[in-house]
């Protein structure tokens, strides 16, 4: 499966281990994660720092294009993951599911009760990876 996975870059990247965890045992599941760098300690090791704020914003959505699912980690505020989950809900109406370890989550995405959006809390990136498996079980 094609996933699009969204986390905080210019919000925060105090998650990018629980990130890079979860991407690997995504990529270790036989999945194609088109967004990989979202994991990577250094973004700019991809060429994200080298990309005008156009292209990043282009390649990104080409990719929410292209993914059969978006899993987004959206407990740190960023506005860029949530344009992605609007995008990926609203114009390309893809499935979605949002993830967390906190308790900041946003009452947009809590209170959203579109069927296409899940939202699950997780401890540990091991749960995280199971929320995920029985999302990607539940696609059609």
């Amino acid at each position: 499966m094609k996933i699009y996975f969204a986390g905080s870059i210019r919000g925060g990247r105090e998650l990018q281990p629980i990130y890079q965890e979860i991407i690997t045992g995504m990529k270790k599941a036989g999945h194609e994660i088109l967004s990989e760098h979202i994991g990577s300690i250094d973004v700019n090791m991809f060429g994200e720092g080298k990309l005008s704020d156009k292209s990043i914003y282009e390649r990104d959505i080409l990719w929410i294009s292209d993914c059969d699912i978006v899993i987004a980690d959206v407990s740190t505020p960023s506005l860029g993951v949530g344009y992605e989950i609007a995008y990926a809900l609203h114009v390309e109406h893809k499935p979605v599911l949002c993830i967390y370890n906190n308790n900041n989550l946003s009452a947009m995405i809590k209170g959203n009760n579109n069927p296409s959006i899940k939202i699950d809390l997780y401890e540990t990136a091991e749960k995280a990876l199971e929320i995920i498996s029985n999302f990607i079980a539940d696609q059609p």
